[in-house]
């Protein structure tokens, strides 16, 4: 299925309005940088001739702070949304979640083992042992690691005779969630007030321990589902036949749940490894593009990339300005954005249901 002419603007329109909210974002907050420095700056590290003058105060909060926080936010955003897309097309359900499957739900739990852990060990030598082998990483490294456990648990426990079942899959993941959330709560009642506060900032999304190095280390993990799975795109459109369809016109169709998981979960776990938990992007992207230009899974999946990128950078230009000089969690703000969103798209739905 090809992209309609009408999906190709929206496409476009998304790219232009990415590009502007990065230049707003890169230059909004406690010190200000104009659009024209933002571009000048740019120019500046690459070898161009500045065609604006900035100070060397903007230059450095521009490349040590903002600009990789706005890189963070645009890949932190394109992995969720597409993983939310991918996700709905494998399962044949809107509903559909990165969360529905385990993987938020493992990351929290091993996000939250790790602050108490770590916690515990602040005031013995060994701390200084764990934090000289792993350093800043430590939470990052866990929650991936904790994320890919729970998919993988749900996901070999759908497995049967070679065959991937989908709604044992979504079972499992409901147990996981269930299970998960039981820990949490069991872990957070004995936690100190100290604990408690940590752990209620990771659940509510930030962008705010940005880095280069952050960046860096969530590039491959999520430019890799960000380049394959548009890629599935045909096999996607295909299997919205149903399987048995799918599988007579030439589609692997286990072949595709997995690949579809795999690509899902390092996209998801690496971004909710470096900036918590962040509802709703996965949830309501799709869905927005599907009543805006139809239900082409290619559309849908690049779609989502980046209109992903474009709300997670307008949520933390919102969450850094609202309340300057301190700063909203961000997965407040998606959650303010995504909740009214998603209602009314229920109610349109529950209206037009009433007519067929």
């Amino acid at each position: 299925m090809k992209t309609t002419s009408k999906q190709r603007i929206i496409l476009i329109t998304l790219s232009f309005l990415l590009l502007t909210f990065v230049v707003l974002s890169a230059g909004n907050g406690a010190l200000h940088i104009s659009p024209i420095q933002v571009i000048s700056i740019i120019l500046h590290k690459v070898g161009i001739s500045d065609i604006a003058a900035f100070d060397e105060g903007q230059y450095n909060v521009f490349w040590i702070i903002r600009f990789p926080r706005v890189m963070l936010g645009l890949l932190i955003g394109a992995g969720l949304a597409l993983s939310g897309a991918a996700l709905q097309g494998l399962f044949r359900n809107p509903l559909a979640d990165p969360g529905l499957i385990g993987i938020s739900a493992g990351a929290s739990l091993s996000a939250v083992l790790v602050i108490v852990f770590l916690s515990m060990l602040s005031s013995t030598p060994y701390f200084a042992l764990v934090e000289g082998m792993v350093g800043y990483y430590t939470l990052n490294i866990v929650t991936f690691i904790g994320s890919c456990i729970t998919s993988f648990i749900v996901f070999s426990a759908s497995r049967t005779n070679g065959k991937t079942n989908v709604t044992t899959m979504l079972l499992g993941g409901i147990a996981i969630n269930a299970l998960c959330g039981a820990m949490i709560g069991l872990i957070t009642y004995y936690a100190t007030d100290a604990e408690l506060r940590n752990i209620t900032f990771w659940t509510l999304g930030s962008l705010g321990g940005a880095s280069w190095n952050t960046v860096f280390t969530v590039l491959p993990f999520i430019l890799i589902p960000v380049v394959m799975l548009p890629r599935l795109s045909k096999a996607l459109n295909t299997l919205a036949l149903g399987e048995k369809e799918a599988s007579y016109l030439g589609v692997s169709v286990d072949k595709l749940k997995i690949q579809i998981i795999i690509f899902s979960t390092m996209a998801v776990g690496s971004a909710v490894a470096v900036a918590g938990i962040i509802s709703f992007v996965g949830l309501v992207v799709p869905h927005v593009l599907r009543m805006m230009g139809g239900h082409n899974q290619r559309y849908i999946l690049i779609g989502s990339s980046l209109a992903g990128a474009l709300l997670l950078t307008g949520s933390d230009l919102l969450a850094r300005v609202i309340v300057a000089p301190a700063e909203l969690p961000i997965g407040v703000i998606t959650a303010l954005i995504g909740t009214p969103v998603f209602a009314w798209i229920l109610l349109r739905h529950k209206k037009e249901s009433q007519f067929i």
